[in-house]
């Protein structure tokens, strides 16, 4: 894997109390060319931020993609005004990003307590809800990285066969899949993971133990970074670094580049 993957590091916060704008302006500095903003709490793209993030696009070169909302809403959700709702939350933080992004995140739904009594139908309405997704960022060509999902029971996209099987029947040209290397080590199927790149448009790098979804630094949990980085070679789309802080954010960015220099 050549040095040039670097090109393409962004980094996202987690911390959505936080005010991004006190730190995204330094990204570049640190080596970052790219912001990915998570549309929650205060980076929510309204009139305000919408404002500051116009003011970054013209006064810096980060290249920006967008997350999706999540909390409070389901893709999955047979209560039919939830569905509706979560749709129009996520096509209009679209529609307000359109024209400083082309690619977005999306989680895939998971199962209410109706929902577990109902599965299939519950799986059809996320299908539904992910291919509503995918026609409207496809006007405005967007495409949209499904995410695979931490090991958590009622959500969907846990495992490679289920994650990489929702977005061949979703049949969108726009939709592929946002590879969570955390996610996948809640599961312990990061080499699952690693065994089929093909629909792979987007990546999240940050590590855990195993065991629950932490968002540590690299090298501070069990993925074997220095085996996991070279299956991406020939992989052209970007790397981002999820982190609960920026210190924390640019400490994965330098070790990733202690294992490949």
């Amino acid at each position: 894997m050549q040095i040039s993957c670097f090109m393409q590091i962004s980094f996202s916060s987690l911390a959505l109390v936080n005010n991004p704008f006190d730190w995204a302006y330094g990204l570049e500095e640190l080596g970052f060319t790219g912001w990915e903003v998570v549309s929650e709490g205060k980076q929510q793209l309204n009139d305000t931020t919408l404002s500051q993030i116009k003011n970054i696009i013209e006064t810096t070169d980060l290249v920006l993609s967008l997350h999706l909302p999540f909390s409070d809403l389901n893709l999955g959700s047979l209560n039919h005004p939830i569905w509706n709702e979560s749709i129009r939350q996520m096509t209009k933080c679209l529609e307000r990003a359109s024209d400083f992004i082309e690619l977005a995140v999306v989680h895939p739904g998971h199962l209410s307590p109706l929902g577990m009594q109902l599965p299939d139908m519950a799986w059809q309405q996320n299908l539904e809800g992910l291919r509503a997704i995918c026609d409207f960022a496809d006007d405005f060509g967007i495409k949209i990285g499904v995410e695979n999902m931490p090991n958590m029971q009622q959500i969907f996209g846990r495992q490679p066969g289920e994650i990489l099987g929702m977005i061949e029947s979703l049949d969108r040209e726009n939709a592929g899949l946002t590879l969570d290397m955390g996610h996948a080590n809640t599961n312990g199927l990061v080499i699952d993971f690693l065994a089929d790149l093909g629909k792979v448009i987007h990546v999240h790098l940050h590590d855990n133990k195993g065991r629950s979804d932490e968002h540590l630094e690299l090298g501070k949990g069990t993925i074997k970074w220095k085996d996991v980085m070279p299956k991406f070679k020939g992989y052209n789309g970007r790397f981002v670094t999820e982190a609960r802080t920026v210190e924390e954010g640019t400490a994965s960015l330098k070790f990733l580049k202690s294992i490949i220099s």
